[in-house]
């Protein structure tokens, strides 16, 4: 064994968490390592999640856009076709880019990426072994654990990786599904259902929970499960796969409701999207005593330390959302806090996206959990039909949802369905962090015609006071 490299820093993972991290505490004049066994920086989110998923769902819907609004807004095109292939070179090409960037923010931060997989020697000192068996060592004051997390499988229905899949294969099928069966109705499922649907696919989602998007405002799930049954989603609600058989290229699912009642459907593929799980498998780390909860993650402190002195975790690893940037704050705060300066994430105002379309973003509480909180709050919604640039757009599909105090009118959530909500949200989520009250966002000057200005009438109709733009 050779003698180990010193750091101050070993991130294990170079997903968002990791080589987010990783780069801050560089900044920062810290010595850091990241180690990751995949070839391509980025992990799941870059290069088998968030990123190949947006790429096919914009790709996909510039093939439905051409197919069925362009000859409103006056251009003709006649005989479209699909290149499947030509639309993954795309897709794969958007990750390359993006991977080949981190590992240039590495060389410029001078960052030691080393590939390879990673296991706990002891707390301060990890083993990484390269594919061709080659070891070496790596020593730290602070090694950090940002592994992510896997799909989870099904007993009655478990993955194949060519009938049954997860996600990861879901973005890279060879020829448009006739029947695609998703089970699991969050944002994976329905992401990717899309994508598919889009493309010629017959899509038909399973989901144990009476609506989509469990733990969304109940409002906006429900206008999107309306918006996706239009566009020719099936769902099976309260239901749940109790078997599946794979036979002759087809699977048979039984699928059974919250009253007993079985049907029987048949696909070529099934995309089991229920949820991810923390991935720690060949770490060591209850080797030295790092302890886990009831969930398999791994329990960390405010500051994001383990029992273990010396050894941290952060993204999907611990408790919390799944999301690329809840981790990848973390990994900012971590690293500052290494460094001795002061590092913070507000975890009450993470924003959460739904990249269908119509898209959905929502930040902060619930109507829901308003009232179960039983929080005193006032509503208001603005339709995206009221909007002149969603007009012009062709896109009025939606509404912006704003929930204030009724006594304080501090802004306490914000929900939008509808034309680019992802980057709506980002306005909310700002207003919410500096304490806004709905008022603030109503007397803010938003340019005209744009999007924006459905946040801005949905503030003011909290006050009863919107007007159509």
């Amino acid at each position: 064994m050779p003698e180990a490299q010193r750091f101050d820093v070993v991130m294990i993972g170079a997903g968002p968490g990791g080589y987010v991290g990783a780069i801050r505490a560089a900044q920062l004049g810290l010595r850091v390592a990241c180690v990751d066994k995949a070839p391509s920086l980025g992990g799941t989110c870059l290069n088998i999640g968030c990123i190949p998923s947006k790429a096919l769902l914009d790709s996909s819907e510039w093939f439905v856009q051409a197919r069925t609004k362009f000859a409103r807004h006056g251009i003709l095109c006649d005989g479209i076709r699909l290149d499947l292939a030509a639309m993954m070179a795309r897709k794969e090409a958007v990750v390359k880019g993006l991977a080949q960037g981190i590992a240039g923010l590495f060389k410029k931060n001078n960052i030691t990426s080393v590939q390879g997989h990673a296991c706990f020697r002891d707390p301060r000192t990890v083993t990484v072994t390269a594919r061709d068996g080659t070891q070496q060592l790596l020593q730290a004051d602070a090694v950090v654990i940002a592994t992510g997390s896997e799909p989870i499988a099904l007993p009655a229905l478990p993955f194949d990786g060519q009938y049954v899949v997860s996600s990861t294969e879901a973005l890279a099928f060879p020829a448009v599904p006739q029947h695609l069966v998703v089970v699991g109705g969050g944002a994976i499922g329905l992401e990717l259902g899309s994508v598919w649907l889009r493309l010629g696919a017959k899509v038909t989602v399973v989901e144990l929970m009476p609506r989509v998007i469990p733990g969304t405002d109940a409002q906006i799930a429900a206008a999107l499960q309306r918006a996706l049954t239009k566009q020719g989603f099936s769902f099976f609600l309260n239901s749940r796969v109790t078997e599946g058989v794979v036979h002759n290229g087809m699977v048979t699912l039984t699928v059974e409701n919250d009253k007993g009642v079985q049907n029987q459907l048949q696909a070529d593929r099934v995309l089991v999207a229920v949820g991810r799980k923390p991935y720690t498998a060949g770490l060591g780390a209850e080797a030295i005593g790092i302890a886990f909860d009831a969930r398999g993650r791994i329990v960390v402190d405010r500051h994001y330390r383990t029992n273990v002195p010396g050894v941290y975790a952060i993204g999907d690893v611990i408790a919390g959302p799944m999301l690329a940037h809840k981790a990848e704050e973390e990994g900012v705060a971590l690293a500052e806090r290494l460094a001795g300066r002061a590092g913070h994430v507000n975890y009450d105002l993470i924003p959460n996206v739904v990249y269908t379309w119509p898209e959905v973003a929502t930040v902060g509480l619930s109507e829901e959990a308003a009232k179960a909180s039983e929080i005193n709050y006032k509503v208001g919604t603005f339709s995206f039909s009221a909007n002149g640039r969603a007009r012009c757009m062709d896109e009025t599909e939606g509404m912006v949802k704003v929930l204030a105090d009724a006594k304080s009118d501090r802004v306490l959530g914000v929900h939008i369905i509808g034309p680019r909500a992802s980057d709506l949200i980002a306005e909310a989520v700002m207003a919410m962090e500096f304490g806004a009250a709905a008022e603030d966002i109503a007397r803010t000057v938003h340019a005209h015609p744009t999007l924006p200005e459905a946040l801005r009438e949905a503030a003011l109709a909290v006050d009863r006071r919107a007007r159509q733009s």
